[in-house]
C-alpha cells in the first residue's frame, strides 16, 4: 500500500495506492467524508471499499483532500475538494494510460464529491454512493446523471434520513438509459458501525451484478 505525493491544485496531495497486476486493470478512486467532522482516506469505509475494489483486480487510489493529513492547502466547501479529486484522477489515468474504465465510490460528503466528478468526466461508468448527505447538499447538478451506479444507505442512519435518499435515488430513476439502485443495510447508522460485512457485500453483488 504504498504512500503517493501528487500535484493538487492548492499543492500536495497524500494518497495511498495500489496497483494492479493485471494489464490494463480498470481504474478506482475512493473519496472520504467531510474533512471538517474528522474525515480522511483512512475513514474505515474508504478503506473497506479500497481493498474491494483491489481485491477485484482493480489499480485503487485513496487520498487526502486539501488540508487533511499531509495534503497541503484548506477545506474549501467543496468546490476546491472537487478539483483535488480531478486532479488525483488525472494522476491515476497517468499511471494507467490504458485502464479499460473507471469507478468512482464515495462515502458521505466523499458521496457529494464523487458525483460531481462523475458529471465532469464521462470516461468514469459507474459510482457506488454511501450515506450520500441528500439532505444536506444540492444534487440537482446530475441533470441527467451520465452513469449508472448504486446507493447505499444505512436503515438507521440518524444524520441522512433514508427519505432524503429514496427522493434523490426516485429522481435518478426517471432518467432514460441510467439505472441507479438503492440498497438498504438493515440496522447500520451512518458510518457502517459493526456493519461493514454487509456493506462490501452489498457492493460486492452490485459489481457482480455489472461485471465490473
Amino acid at each position: 500500500m504504498p504512500e503517493v505525493i501528487f500535484n493538487g491544485p492548492e499543492g500536495r496531495l497524500e494518497g495511498r495506492y495500489k496497483h494492479s497486476r493485471q494489464p490494463n486493470a480498470p481504474v478506482a478512486l475512493l473519496l472520504h467524508p467531510h474533512p471538517q467532522h474528522g474525515g480522511t482516506m483512512n475513514n474505515k469505509v474508504v478503506y473497506s471499499m479500497y481493498q474491494l475494489f483491489s481485491r477485484r483486480g482493480y489499480s485503487v487510489l485513496r487520498f487526502n483532500f486539501r488540508g487533511v493529513g499531509r495534503s497541503q492547502g484548506v477545506f474549501d466547501r467543496g468546490e476546491g475538494e472537487l478539483s483535488d479529486a480531478a486532479a488525483a484522477l488525472d494522476w491515476m489515468q497517468g499511471y494507467n494510460p490504458n485502464a479499460k474504465f473507471c469507478w468512482v465510490a464515495g462515502f458521505s460528503f466523499g458521496a457529494w464529491i464523487g458525483m460531481q466528478l462523475l458529471m465532469r468526466r464521462p470516461e468514469i461508468v459507474g459510482f457506488i454512493s454511501i450515506s450520500p448527505p441528500a439532505n444536506m447538499y444540492d444534487f440537482s447538478f446530475l441533470a441527467p446523471c451520465p452513469a449508472s451506479g448504486l446507493i447505499v444507505h444505512g436503515s438507521t442512519d440518524d444524520v441522512v434520513p433514508g427519505a432524503a435518499v429514496a427522493q434523490l435515488v426516485e429522481r435518478l430513476a426517471k432518467q432514460k438509459d441510467v439505472v441507479v439502485e438503492m440498497r438498504s443495510v438493515e440496522n447500520a447508522n451512518h458510518f457502517f458501525a459493526d456493519k461493514l460485512d454487509l456493506l462490501e457485500g452489498e457492493v460486492t453483488k452490485y459489481l457482480d451484478e455489472r461485471q465490473a
